[in-house]
């Protein structure tokens, strides 16, 4: 069992119930193949004598052969060297089988009838043969083997996408603490000499949001209950911050609280909103939270982009769309038309959070 777990890694597959359905298979076909004329004739020298001979050459070559295959896929296992360890593959088919055949011959042969055996057919027949089943089933071997590699490297692709992802998440939300929180104590330091009562709830609402920041680290979905619930406590934040030039309508239809997004999503929209739109008594920045068709979650912006010598890194928006790929087909779409900076957030199943 373990001999076949160490090879498993190998080759790629448990390659265990091929080896004991092909041999009697490969067996009884190149018997047919060779001395079907023997089966109508004499069936019973034909099971007795020559599919049990065609057992033993199929499994010793079988045997040989596989871990012939072994041998050379774990000297050459990456993928440059593939074409070096097929051609040195066939070569040692050809050198093994030969080896093999002088071996086995002299012992088996007496045992054939001579009418099997003294024509030069059967003999011709049984090479060309025997070597089509050989590189047939070692081409099983590569392709099986291959098809494992292509399906690791996809999950190991995958893997590493999602630690990317996490990993920018976290960079995300390690860039918010540190600029929200300068921006929300400056905006407290005035208001606390004007109004007490509010300052006392400002810090309260703060309070929630690093809350939610942190009890949210390792959710990869959230109820958008939730994140509507700690986006309240955001925006009376930006509402003390930056007061009537900032306008939010939210409008979200109860049978749509408990279906999922991403975490921390609305809040990056609505950061980057922010960011790169004029904010002033003229010209007021209002942000939109709505459902569309009962399937999307629409955040709209009015547009009236700032002049920057430098245009952003889009590492919010990116990350939106990177993560919403492992969970959902549907698209995350970004729309920047004449008078408005559209985001449209598939909504998700109710299915159970990951």
């Amino acid at each position: 069992m373990n001999v076949f777990k160490s090879y498993k890694d190998i080759i790629g597959f448990d390659d265990r119930w091929l080896i004991i359905l092909g041999i009697p298979v490969v067996s009884f076909l190149m018997t047919a193949l060779i001395f079907g004329d023997l089966l109508f004739d004499d069936i019973n020298f034909f099971i007795k004598e020559c599919v049990t001979d065609a057992l033993i050459y199929t499994t010793t070559f079988w045997l040989i052969y596989r871990y012939f295959f072994i041998f050379f896929r774990k000297r050459y296992p990456s993928p440059e060297q593939t074409k070096k360890r097929i051609l040195l593959v066939i070569i040692g088919v050809f050198v093994i089988y030969f080896i093999v055949k002088s071996i086995l011959d002299p012992i088996l042969h007496d045992q054939f009838h001579e009418i099997a055996m003294s024509e030069r057919r059967h003999k011709i027949g049984m090479t060309i043969g025997s070597l089509i089943i050989t590189f047939l089933v070692l081409g099983i071997y590569e392709t099986i083997g291959f098809y494992a590699e292509l399906q690791k490297s996809i999950v190991e692709k995958e893997q590493l996408e999602r630690e990317n992802i996490q990993s920018q998440l976290e960079s995300l939300k390690n860039q918010v603490n540190p600029h929200f929180l300068f921006n929300s104590l400056n905006t407290l330091s005035y208001i606390i000499p004007e109004d007490a009562e509010t300052a006392v709830k400002f810090v309260q609402k703060l309070s929630k949001v690093y809350r939610y920041l942190l009890e949210m680290r390792d959710s990869k979905l959230i109820h958008l209950e939730e994140e509507l619930e700690f986006l309240k406590s955001y925006n009376f934040l930006l509402k003390e911050r930056f007061g009537e030039n900032l306008k939010i309508h939210i409008q979200v239809p109860e049978e749509n609280l408990k279906d999922q997004i991403l975490p921390l999503s609305l809040q990056i929209l609505f950061e980057n909103a922010i960011k790169h739109n004029i904010i002033a008594s003229q010209r007021p920045l209002c942000i939109e939270v709505f459902i569309e068709d009962g399937k999307r979650l629409i955040v709209r912006n009015n547009l009236q982009k700032k002049k920057q010598t430098m245009n952003g890194t889009k590492l919010g928006l990116d990350n939106i769309k990177n993560r919403y790929r492992f969970f959902s087909d549907l698209e995350v779409k970004i729309l920047e038309t004449d008078g408005y900076f559209t985001v449209v957030l598939p909504l998700l199943p109710r299915a159970v959070l990951v």
